[in-house]
């Protein structure tokens, strides 16, 4: 099985780390894994503006280097999800059906291809799992608690099989931490105003760490326990599913 490992800009250039850790797990897993250098943005940023138009050069890049791989697997979700479900807007040709039908995100890799049902790991703190926007509403990794469906969450799936985790109930499950991309450029004192009100529901319910899959959320949610020296740790599920400490 040949993995190509997509890494968005912000983790390439901010948390290098968590790509590490991704790396590391899928060949922990078993997983041939490639990282094509010539890889770039995806263009998501460019469509979140309004120019999607001009994110087709880029967007035909990214499947030139990921189009002979197996499965494409990126530790995001808002990323993935932009070329599974945007990708529809360049000229489709077998290379592109091909990487926007095999592209995943690292938790539903785990659990629907390799099928995953127990982790070697441990790891003994309270934490608080957020969960994204695009991760539920776009990807389908959870249930959105405005659908009467019933609960589930691959993330939290993952979580549970880690040794001495324990898993804290916030008050509000999947609200938006306010990052939104360009959104919070945009409307910078909405934005802050809903990551202080993010970090502040995990902080109530006792929350040491907060993880989940999307980079730029926790990005954003640390931004603001930085600036208001908050005692909480920001991991993302790839490190703490690859036996990170604190």
């Amino acid at each position: 099985m040949k993995v190509g490992l997509f890494i968005p800009c912000y983790i390439d250039q901010f948390y290098p780390q968590v790509g590490i850790a991704t790396l590391q797990l899928l060949e922990k897993l078993g997983c041939d894994v490639g990282f094509p250098l010539n890889q770039t943005c995806c263009g998501q940023p460019m469509g979140n503006s309004g120019c999607e138009k001009d994110s087709a050069k880029t967007a035909q890049l990214f499947v030139e280097n990921f189009k002979d791989y197996d499965y494409i697997v990126g530790p995001t979700a808002s990323c993935v999800g932009y070329v599974k479900e945007h990708y529809n807007k360049i000229e489709q040709t077998i290379a592109v059906s091909h990487v926007r039908g095999h592209i995943y995100d690292l938790s539903e890799f785990l659990l629907d291809v390799l099928k995953i049902e127990k982790l070697n790991v441990s790891f003994p703190y309270k934490v608080g799992l957020h969960q994204s926007c695009h991760g539920l509403r776009e990807m389908r990794l959870g249930s959105s608690s405005e659908l009467n469906v019933p609960y589930y969450s691959k993330q939290r799936q993952l979580l549970e099989m880690v040794n001495g985790l324990e898993l804290i109930e916030l008050e509000r499950t999947d609200e938006c931490c306010g990052f939104g991309g360009t959104f919070c450029v945009s409307e910078e004192a909405v934005s802050a105003k809903m990551g202080q009100d993010r970090v502040a529901d995990h902080e109530r319910n006792g929350a040491q760490v907060i993880t989940g899959g999307d980079v730029s959320c926790l990005m954003h949610m640390e931004g603001v326990i930085r600036r208001d020296k908050k005692p909480v740790k920001v991991l993302h599920l790839a490190e703490i599913l690859n036996g990170a400490t604190i």
